[in-house]
C-alpha cells in the first residue's frame, strides 16, 4: 500500500508522463488523462500506437520524453507493467505511480520491486483520482470506501 507521504509528493509535481495513455476518447485512461489535465498538470502522454491524445502530442516510447519529467503515470495492463517501469527508471523519472482501478492494473509485484531497487519513489495501487483535490464525487465514494475497509492510505 503507498504511503500518503508518496502520494502527496507526487500530486505535488507538475510535469508527468502518462504511460498508456489512450486516444480512443472513451477508454478509461483517456478519462483520467483529461481529468488530470484538468487539475493543471502538464501531461507527456506515452503510447506507440497514438500521434496525439485528446489534443497532445504523444510519444512513441519512454525513451523520447524530454529529461525532466517529475513523475510517471503508468496506466497499462500488468503483463506491461515491468517493462514500462523499467523504462521509466532508465529515463531516471524519480516517481512513478503504479495506477490500480477495477481489475489487476500496473501495481504488479515486479513492478514495484523494479521501482524500490532503483531508489524510485512508488504508489502502488491507487488511482490518482481519489486524491487529485477536487475529487469528483464518485473519486470521493471511492476513497471512502478504502478508508472504511482500511485500505486508505494514511
Amino acid at each position: 500500500m503507498p504511503t500518503r507521504a508518496a502520494i502527496d509528493d507526487f500530486l505535488a509535481q507538475k510535469r508527468i508522463a502518462f504511460i498508456g495513455a489512450s486516444s480512443d476518447p472513451k477508454a478509461f485512461s483517456t478519462s483520467v488523462y483529461r481529468e488530470l489535465r484538468g487539475h493543471g498538470y502538464e501531461l507527456f502522454p506515452v503510447n506507440p500506437h497514438a500521434t496525439t491524445v485528446e489534443g497532445d502530442p504523444c510519444v512513441a516510447s519512454v525513451a523520447d520524453l524530454p529529461a525532466d519529467i517529475d513523475g510517471a503515470i503508468v496506466m497499462v495492463a500488468a503483463e506491461h507493467a515491468a517493462e514500462a517501469t523499467q523504462d521509466c527508471v532508465d529515463k531516471g523519472i524519480p516517481r512513478v505511480w503504479l495506477h490500480k482501478g477495477v481489475g489487476p492494473g500496473s501495481a504488479t509485484d515486479e513492478a514495484v520491486a523494479i521501482c524500490r531497487d532503483h531508489g524510485v519513489e512508488v504508489v502502488d495501487g491507487a488511482c490518482p483520482l481519489m486524491f487529485a483535490e477536487p475529487a469528483a464525487w464518485f473519486h470521493r465514494v471511492h476513497r471512502a470506501e478504502r478508508k472504511l475497509i482500511g485500505r486508505l492510505p494514511g
